[in-house]
This record gives C-alpha cells, sequence and structure tokens, in this order.
C-alpha cells in the first residue's frame, strides 16, 4: 500500500514538474512564430505599417472591416488563405489558428 502511495506521489511530481514543457503555445506566441510570421505582414501591433503590408495592401486589424470580420472570418482566412495571404491549413492546427483570431482580437482593442 505504502508503495503504491509513493508511486503515486512520484507520478504526480514528474507531471507537475514536466507539465509546463508540454503546455500549450499561446495565440500571441503562434502569431510571432508562424511561417511566414504573422507580424511580418501585419506587423507586431496588427496596424499593418510593415514594408510588406504597405506593398500588398494589408489592412489593420483595427480598419472597420476588419473589426467587423467574425471569428468565423479570420479562421477561414488563416485557414485557407485569402488574396496573398497564403492559407495554414496543415501548418497550424485548428485549435492553434482560433487561438491566433482571440489573439488578435486583443490587438484590436
Amino acid at each position: 500500500m505504502m508503495q503504491a502511495i509513493r508511486a503515486a506521489a512520484v507520478i504526480l511530481l514528474a507531471a507537475s514538474i514536466a507539465g509546463p514543457a508540454f503546455a500549450q503555445v499561446s495565440g500571441a506566441d503562434t502569431y510571432k512564430t508562424a511561417s511566414p510570421k504573422c507580424g511580418m505582414c501585419h506587423g507586431a501591433d496588427g496596424l499593418a505599417t510593415t514594408p510588406a503590408a504597405k506593398s500588398m495592401k494589408v489592412l489593420s486589424f483595427k480598419a472597420p472591416a476588419m473589426l467587423k470580420a467574425s471569428d468565423a472570418q479570420f479562421f477561414a482566412s488563416t485557414k485557407n488563405g485569402k488574396g496573398k495571404m497564403p492559407a495554414y491549413n496543415g501548418k497550424l492546427t485548428d485549435a492553434q489558428i482560433k487561438d491566433v483570431v482571440s489573439y488578435i482580437r486583443t490587438l484590436q482593442k
């Protein structure tokens, strides 16, 4: 009985130490590290003031059309691509895309 308790304690301790290593990457981290980086065109602040954004006429996330866009529209554009924006289907999971959309909403405030 004591061995079972010790074994359970060791497993719980190991899981609590290793847990952060397996934590999900945040939407902000995915936005900053997606390949090519989202920020390269949209900018770290989402205002689309980068040279790439200007040359491709990328809208700021604070533009009226972007503020009116639904989460589903952002999700579809990210997953399937839109205009010159590449598709991230197969590069990002649906959960990662949802997290990025949530992060984009914070940039709109």
